[in-house]
């Protein structure tokens, strides 16, 4: 069966195409089932509730109408639960058809230099994919024979973008005699210096080793204040040796040792994973909370207290990264229909609710979106995208390394490590790891 190019065939005969399109693959649909399985299956670890969750709902309603006769299994994983049974589950011939996965050397790469999901190339091409997903966007959609991000061939396709802020409750702010929303790091410091005075945590966190990622965000969000383009990709890419005793590396750990001996991130942070952090923060009992744009739309409904959120202040870079990768195993057996469903997921219809919902999409128009904070929101994403200062999230690197930071991260948080043993640990894991990736 001919893969259907929707794009191409739309700009060139207009809107009767769509209808013969719509024809076409169902047509598709019915051919891809009789070669393969009565059901299609969508796997993927997205709340209900954020925006990618809501707009894969949205998705999936164009799904079915465009596919009547498809029986379609939806299926909602964890995030920790997809990383770890990532291998088991795409190996054997009882597979999903199309599966959300991580990024980056440690997980998707190793997925895709194992042979176990399915080059893209010609996918991208038909679909017209590239012109949505451009510049840093694509650096951990392709993967090469050793699996290392950066190039090679498609394996993973994102629909959003992230970048990591911090949400702050401007009543709680008042109280504490903050008026202004701080532009340096010094201002920043000062401005939790009198949260704790006040008897109010500055910000809501965590740190437990099941999805206790706000400490290492804490952690990376100050590296990449002194960071610079070079250094980000020698790290992440594993271009040049990482000396980890030196800026911004070394400064980094320090400095996130001095907010937690001072107090900006709480205590008994080793039993909290993120949700609960979020949940304290909507109590109104922190006063920050670090995430990225995965809460935007629960905040936005559940905060019952005046809000907003600014990047960390006088960073060089943020943190920040495509989303998520939609891709298809290897042994999958509706591989017309998996690509049919990556290509509704950046349409202008999904990708316009999720900017609507505060997602940042990758193929949407961020001046269709009515609400002013969220739009200005979105743009803040173009802005930094289009300075280039990104720098991903720092478990892509190597196999391991997100288990290896969560564990340090609550070794410190927890007062039984501080920033030299870490760092030392650091600088052990990571070389053992590049040396490995590197000799294939």
């Amino acid at each position: 069966m001919a893969t259907i190019k929707r794009s191409a065939l739309r700009a060139a005969v207009g809107i009767a195409a769509t209808v013969a399109v719509a024809s076409s693959l169902t047509a598709c649909a019915a051919s891809d089932e009789a070669a393969g399985s009565d059901t299609f299956t969508i796997m993927q670890y997205e709340n209900p509730d954020s925006a990618q969750g809501q707009g894969w709902q949205l998705a999936l309603e164009i799904f079915k109408k465009e596919h009547p006769d498809v029986k379609v299994d939806f299926q909602t994983t964890s995030f920790d639960a997809m990383r770890q049974n990532a291998k088991i589950t795409l190996t054997g011939d009882n597979v999903p058809d199309v599966i959300e996965f991580n990024k980056g050397n440690a997980d998707g790469g190793q997925l895709a230099g194992q042979g176990l999901l399915t080059p893209l190339n010609d996918q991208v091409k038909e679909y017209g994919w590239d012109d949505k997903i451009t510049g840093a966007m694509q650096a951990f959609a392709k993967y090469d024979e050793q699996g290392l991000a950066g190039s090679g061939d498609w394996y993973g396709i994102p629909n959003i973008g992230e970048y990591v802020m911090f949400y702050y409750n401007k009543e709680v702010f008042a109280q504490a005699g903050i008026t202004e929303e701080p532009t340096t790091l010094d201002e920043f410091e000062a401005a939790m210096d009198k949260l704790v005075a006040a008897g109010i945590t500055p910000i809501s966190s965590s740190a437990s080793t099941s999805q206790g990622f706000n400490q290492m965000w804490i952690w990376y969000s100050l590296v990449s204040a002194e960071a610079d383009r070079e250094a980000i990709d020698d790290y992440m890419f594993l271009r040049e040796p990482i000396d980890f005793s030196k800026a911004p590396w070394s400064t980094g750990a320090d400095r996130f040792q001095e907010w937690i001996d001072k107090g900006y991130v709480g205590d008994q942070l080793g039993g909290l994973n993120f949700e609960q952090a979020t949940v304290n923060f909507l109590s109104g009992d922190k006063a920050m909370l670090i995430w990225n744009q995965g809460e935007f739309a629960r905040i936005r409904e559940q905060a019952t207290f005046d809000w907003d959120y600014f990047t960390l202040p006088g960073a060089n870079m943020q943190m920040g990264s495509s989303g998520h990768l939609w891709g298809v195993p290897a042994n999958a057996k509706n591989k017309e229909l998996a690509y049919d469903w990556i290509d509704i997921t950046l349409s202008e219809e999904v990708q316009n609710k999720i900017g609507q919902l505060g997602g940042l999409p990758l193929a949407g128009d961020a001046s269709t979106i009515e609400d002013p904070l969220t739009r200005e929101y979105t743009e803040r994403f173009n802005q930094l995208m289009a300075d280039d200062t990104l720098t991903f999230y720092p478990d892509y690197p190597v196999p391991g390394f997100l288990d290896f930071i969560q564990s340090n991260m609550q070794a410190i948080s927890n007062g039984n490590e501080d920033a030299d043993e870490y760092t030392d640990k650091l600088q052990k894991f990571y070389d053992d790891g590049r040396e490995a990736a590197l000799a294939g």
